[in-house]
C-alpha cells in the first residue's frame, strides 16, 4: 500500500540554521503528534522518506527522550490531559485533569505566561480545539470532558489570538444546527452540546473573525481568528472499512501556515501549539493506513514550521508526542495466527519509498502505552532537549522564552 509518499517527503525542506552566535529567543512553535512514539516515526520515515531518508521532524538537529508517567493514584500510563498539563504547567497531575494539580487547584500555564509577556498565542489541531492537549495550554478544569467550559475560558480568560480546528458542537447550545452535519444523525453524541450559550457569537463580539471553510480561512485578514472546521474531530475514526476516513476540510499544514502568518505580526513574539490528533485516534483503532496518513500531514506541518525557523532564527521549534498509542511495531509479516481481521491484526504491507521492500504494522493494544517518546528540536535553547527528561521539562525550557518580555 502506498499513501502518496511524495506529499510527505521532506527533501525540499530547508537545512538547519547555520551555527554561530545564537539569536535571542522570541517565538515558540510546539508540535504534538498525539500518540506518536518512536515506532510511528519509524513507520512514517520508511513509507514517506525511505530506508536512507529522513523526515523533517528527524532533521531537527537536537534529539532526546521524554518520560510520560502521570501523578495518578490508579495509573502509570498517561492520558493526553495529564501529559499536556505536564508540558503546559511543569506539574504532574492525574489523568483527565486539565492544568489543575492533584487537588484540583488551577495551575498557571504557558499560554498565560506568553500573554502576560505580551506575546501573541495560538492553537491549531485536527481534534476539537477544546480537546485535552490544546486545552491544557489555555484553560484549567478538573475534568477534560468540560469542553464547553474550556471554550468559554478561551474567549473570556486566556484569549488565544488564533484558534483553528474541530469541535463546533461544544461552541453551540443543544439544538443548534451549526455549519456541519452530524453523522450519523441517530448518534446523539454527534450533536451540539454546549451549555455556555452561543460561544461563536460571543467570540465574534470579542473581536474574533469566525471561519468554517478553507476559502474563508484563506480570505481571513490578520487579527484574532476562530476557525471551526468540523463538528467533532476533523476526520472519522470508525473501525477499518466502516467509514474510517482522514479528510480534514482544511489540512493541518494549511492551518499551521495561516497561524504563523497571523502570529508573525506580533512584535513581542508568539507561542503556537500545533497538534495532529489522527495519529492517536487511528492507533486506538489499530488502523495502520490512517495512522500513516495522519503522520504524513503532521510531517507536512513540521516542514512548514521548519521553513519558518530557517528564516526566523529567534524561533524555537519542538516536535514530540504526549504518549504512545497502540504499542505500534514495524515488522515483517508474521505467521498466519496474526493475519485476521480483528483489531489486533497486522496492517500492510506498506511500501518503503524508493525500494521494492515493504513492512507491516502490528499492535499490542488499543490503548496508550507507557514508553518514552522522542523529542526533536531546532532553534534557540534546542540543545536543552538532548538526553532523557520528564515531560515536565518541556515547560521548564519553553517558559524561559515565553515568560520573557521583549
Amino acid at each position: 500500500m502506498v499513501i502518496n509518499p511524495t506529499l510527505g517527503a521532506s527533501a525540499t525542506a530547508p537545512q538547519a540554521v547555520s551555527k554561530g552566535k545564537a539569536p535571542a529567543a522570541k517565538n515558540v512553535i510546539f508540535i504534538n503528534g498525539d500518540g506518536m512514539g518512536a515506532a510511528a516515526r519509524q513507520a512514517a520515515r520508511l513509507h514517506l522518506a525511505g530506508l536512507n531518508g529522513q523526515l523533517a521532524m528527524d532533521k531537527l538537529p537536537y534529539s532526546g527522550q521524554l518520560t510520560t508517567e502521570p501523578d495518578d493514584p490508579k495509573a502509570v500510563v498517561t492520558d493526553s490531559a495529564a501529559a499536556a498539563t505536564a508540558w503546559a504547567t511543569g506539574e504532574k497531575t492525574y489523568n483527565g485533569a486539565i492544568s489543575v494539580d492533584v487537588d484540583g487547584n488551577p495551575l498557571a500555564t504557558l499560554g498565560q505566561q506568553a500573554k502576560a509577556a505580551g506575546k501573541a498565542t495560538g492553537l491549531v489541531t485536527t481534534a476539537q480545539v477544546t480537546d485535552a492537549s490544546p486545552a491544557a495550554f489555555f484553560s484549567s478544569t478538573p475534568n477534560r470532558s468540560a469542553q464547553d467550559e474550556i471554550a468559554r475560558q478561551y474567549i473570556e480568560v486566556s484569549k488565544p489570538d488564533v484558534i483553528l480546528g474541530g469541535g463546533e458542537d461544544w461552541w453551540l447550545p443543544a439544538g443548534s444546527p451549526g455549519a456541519f452535519q452530524d453523522k450519523p444523525a441517530e448518534d446523539t453524541s454527534e450533536a451540539s452540546k454546549g451549555t455556555k450559550g452561543d460561544l461563536i457569537k460571543k467570540a465574534q463580539k470579542a473581536g474574533y473573525t469566525y471561519v468554517s471553510s478553507a476559502d474563508e480561512l484563506n480570505r481571513a485578514k490578520s487579527g484574532k481568528l476562530l476557525g471551526l472546521f468540523a463538528n467533532e474531530e476533523m476526520f472519522q475514526q470508525r473501525p477499518e472499512g466502516q467509514g474510517d476516513v482522514y479528510n480534514p476540510v482544511v489540512g493541518l499544514s494549511t492551518m499551521t501556515s495561516k497561524a504563523l502568518s497571523t502570529l508573525d505580526k506580533s512584535k513581542k513574539g508568539f507561542f503556537l501549539m500545533v497538534e495532529e490528533e489522527g495519529v492517536d485516534e487511528f492507533a486506538h483503532s489499530n488502523n495502520g493506513a490512517r495512522v500513516l496518513q495522519s503522520m504524513q500531514e503532521l510531517e507536512k506541518s513540521v516542514a512548514v514550521a521548519r521553513a519558518y525557523v530557517a528564516t526566523h532564527p529567534d524561533t524555537l521549534l519542538v516536535v514530540t508526542g504526549d504518549h504512545e498509542t497502540g504499542g505500534l511495531a514495524v515488522e515483517e509479516a508474521d505467521t498466519a495466527d496474526e493475519s485476521g481481521d480483528g483489531i489486533s491484526a497486522e496492517d500492510g504491507p506498506f511500501a518503503i519509498r524508493g525500494s521494492d521492500k515493504s513492512f507491516y504494522i502490528d499492535w499490542t493494544t488499543s490503548g496508550h502505552t507507557g514508553v518514552d517518546v522522542p523529542v526533536t528540536a531546532a532553534g534557540p535553547l534546542a540543545d536543552r532537549f538532548t538526553g532523557k527528561h520528564a515531560n515536565t521539562y518541556v515547560h521548564d525550557v519553553l517558559s524561559e522564552i515565553l515568560a520573557t518580555r521583549r
